[in-house]
């Protein structure tokens, strides 16, 4: 909801809370960043959030800002030091979001926070691979200029 002042009344009386997940795994941060609360996101990693923090499936806040295509959310996320190659539970890292559905400033964003395209999910396939499958030209055209061999 974005209610910041509660976040932080309910914070101040436990700590703990800041990375309590829910039943599906959602911590505060990770909702927060979905929900595209920018203020409350800040917030809980003032708090020391784990900004890697993982739900059921291994999907990370920077995984769901790129899904929604916040770039401000990933910007605040990776300045927070969100690891842009964690992999969740079928081994696919934001890169793969991003060529599933990301933009031209999520896939920048990505490749100039260190993104390693060569990373294969569980099924063998690179973010390349599903830029290719989705007719994502932009990433296939970003990732081309971020190549290096």
């Amino acid at each position: 909801m974005g209610d910041l002042e509660l976040v932080k009344t309910l914070v101040a009386k436990d700590t703990s809370l800041v990375d309590q997940p829910d039943r599906r795994g959602f911590t505060p941060l990770i909702l927060a960043v979905y929900n595209d609360q920018a203020e409350v996101v800040k917030y809980l990693i003032e708090e020391n959030a784990n900004v890697d923090a993982q739900d059921q499936s291994g999907n990370t806040a920077l995984m769901g800002a790129i899904f929604k295509g916040y770039v401000h959310q990933a910007e605040i996320l990776l300045g927070a030091g969100a690891n842009v190659n964690l992999q969740n539970y079928n081994a696919a890292t934001a890169l793969t979001f991003a060529a599933t559905f990301g933009n031209e400033n999520l896939i920048s964003l990505l490749f100039k926070a260190g993104a390693d395209a060569s990373i294969k999910d569980n099924r063998g396939k690179t973010a390349l691979d599903y830029a290719i499958i989705q007719g994502n030209e932009a990433f296939q055209k970003i990732h081309k200029k971020y190549q290096t061999f």
